[in-house]
């Protein structure tokens, strides 16, 4: 998929899973669903080799990893940039790739800023922009 498919949908809901190990607050999510109005999940998250991952997918369920903590999955309520933009439109989409890498950045525009998925060291990194839409990259 590429982020371009992105672009037009109206983002109604934003589901996240997080890696709990005992008690501690988690760093940031593991992956994030964007769900439109029609009801498409569009997951965001990274790869084993450290690329971005944009695919059409519902959310999972979480679950116990034992000894190694806890995977829970739910709303997204403040805990990510996407929050501030729930209801509004994806208005542009730009992409960063590396050479013999493949995709490490996706960001999002939506009327009212944006939103930058990156894959570092093989984690997923969110952060708010205070790109316009329609500015060059």
């Amino acid at each position: 998929m590429t982020g371009q498919s992105l672009v037009g949908r109206r983002v109604v809901k934003a589901v996240a899973s997080w890696h709990v190990y005992r008690g501690d607050d988690p760093a940031g999510p593991l992956e994030v669903w964007l769900i439109d109005d029609r009801g498409v999940a569009v997951r965001i998250t990274t790869g084993s080799d450290w690329c971005l991952i944009a695919e059409e997918s519902e959310p999972h369920a979480g679950y116990d990893m034992g000894d190694s903590g806890l995977v829970t999955v739910g709303v997204i309520r403040q805990e990510t940039p996407f929050a501030d933009h729930i209801g509004e439109s994806v208005l542009a989409v730009w992409e960063d790739h590396v050479s013999n890498a493949g995709r490490v950045a996706l960001e999002l525009s939506f009327p009212t800023g944006g939103v930058r998925c990156e894959s570092w060291a093989g984690d997923l990194r969110l952060s708010a922009t205070g790109r316009q839409p329609g500015s060059p990259t």
